[in-house]
């Protein structure tokens, strides 16, 4: 592998820092070099945060260009179309079929755009974009909080880490308590991307 750029992005709350945390960790132990930056817009307050996680056999910068992007991974559709011209040409975009609207919706000033307007955004960059129902598919877990880890299990399938190391990972990082369901959680999402190519 000679480098992955790998953008994440979703609102506050939604454990993105995590997820990103979980990839620098997988890629450091798989024996490359990793850096990470995550910026928060209002996130306590339900903003947009992203994650940039750069790997390779050695990385200079957190920071991913634009249109260098080669997995944007987002947990809620929007924050998908908002951060697709990250995306390189035939890069990979995994959406959860989730909206949680910004508060310009809900006052009625904007409109929340539809599925197709979303795919039409993404595949402006990329004719490899999935959609997964990954908070439904959490909450039939018996979780919707692993939503995340759940997105993870998607888009470690277009990563070169063995999965052995994604849970040894998950397990030493995660507390006791939670750990089965999350580890579930990261198996379904591996599964439920073969079906999800819109």
């Amino acid at each position: 592998m000679k480098k992955l750029d790998i953008l994440i992005a979703g609102a506050g709350g939604q454990g993105v820092v995590l997820s990103s945390d979980l990839v620098a960790e997988v890629a450091l132990a798989s024996g490359y070099d990793a850096k990470k930056t995550d910026i928060h817009g209002m996130a306590q307050r339900g903003g947009s945060v992203i994650s940039h996680v750069r790997t390779g056999p050695r990385v200079w910068s957190p920071l991913s260009r634009e249109g260098d992007v080669d997995i944007l991974l987002a947990y809620e559709k929007l924050e998908a179309g908002r951060w697709s011209y990250f995306l390189r040409p035939g890069g990979v975009a995994i959406v959860n079929n989730y909206a949680l609207p910004p508060l310009s919706v809900n006052l009625g000033v904007e409109k929340y755009p539809g599925d197709d307007e979303i795919a039409s955004v993404l595949k402006q960059s990329t004719d490899e974009v999935y959609l997964v129902a990954g908070t439904s598919l959490a909450a039939k877990l018996g979780d919707m909080r692993t939503v995340n880890v759940l997105m993870l299990g998607c888009a470690s399938a277009f990563m070169p880490f063995k999965l052995s190391v994604w849970n040894d990972v998950l397990s030493n990082r995660l507390p006791a308590k939670i750990r089965q369901i999350n580890l579930a959680a990261f198996e379904r999402g591996r599964k439920e991307i073969r079906g999800a190519h819109i």
